[in-house]
């Protein structure tokens, strides 16, 4: 694969592998911008399903190509606002957690062949799920009093736990034990 050439400069690949993240990003995303829940501010978001695995499979490009394909999404849907800047904060931050929780704080390799790192896995989405309702919703609401602040933290969180833990966690699966992609390593790992 190109970006595995490692005649290339680092930061040539991983500025390539967050374009194409970003593209995967937008091709989930905009098909489902037409069903919006609060039009202009939140719709329901398959696309969540990819926080878990850009930030365990392939870290800070991940977690960027995250936020900019979000941004870029709310460009192209017409529903960028002053919140975007709150949004786009939170979909850097979403699968931040996870690539810091299983590169730095877990004590074991990724893995979901197990009960307990399948509800470790979810911990981390409920985390970041709520994480993101606490940096998104008070902006929507400081910015735009009149949307219904818990319609749309609930829509936040549905959004941010339901696709992640019923369709994150096969794909993530998938991803690992059948086409045998690595996720980034272990920090506690790698120095032994």
């Amino acid at each position: 694969m190109a970006l595995k050439n490692r005649n290339l400069p680092k930061p040539v690949r991983q500025c390539a592998l967050t374009g194409i993240l970003i593209l995967v990003y937008l091709i989930i995303a905009i098909p489902f911008k037409v069903m919006s829940v609060i039009p202009g501010f939140t719709d329901i978001r398959p696309v969540m399903l990819l926080k878990p695995v850009f930030g365990v499979f392939f870290g800070i490009p991940g977690c960027i190509a995250f936020a900019i394909g979000n941004l870029i999404g709310d460009i192209m849907s017409d529903s960028l606002r002053w919140s975007s800047i709150a949004g786009f904060a939170a979909n850097f931050l979403g699968p931040f957690l996870f690539y810091v929780f299983w590169r730095r704080i877990s004590k074991e390799p990724f893995s979901l062949r197990t009960g307990k790192s399948l509800l470790k896995q979810t911990a981390v989405i409920l985390a970041s799920a709520a994480m993101e309702a606490v940096i998104i919703t008070p902006a929507v609401n400081l910015i735009y009093p009149d949307i219904d602040f818990g319609l749309f933290a609930v829509m936040v969180l549905l959004n941010g736990t339901v696709f992640p833990l019923f369709l994150g966690i096969p794909l993530m699966i998938l991803m690992q034990e059948e086409l045998h992609v690595k996720p980034i390593e272990n920090k506690n790992n790698a120095d032994q």
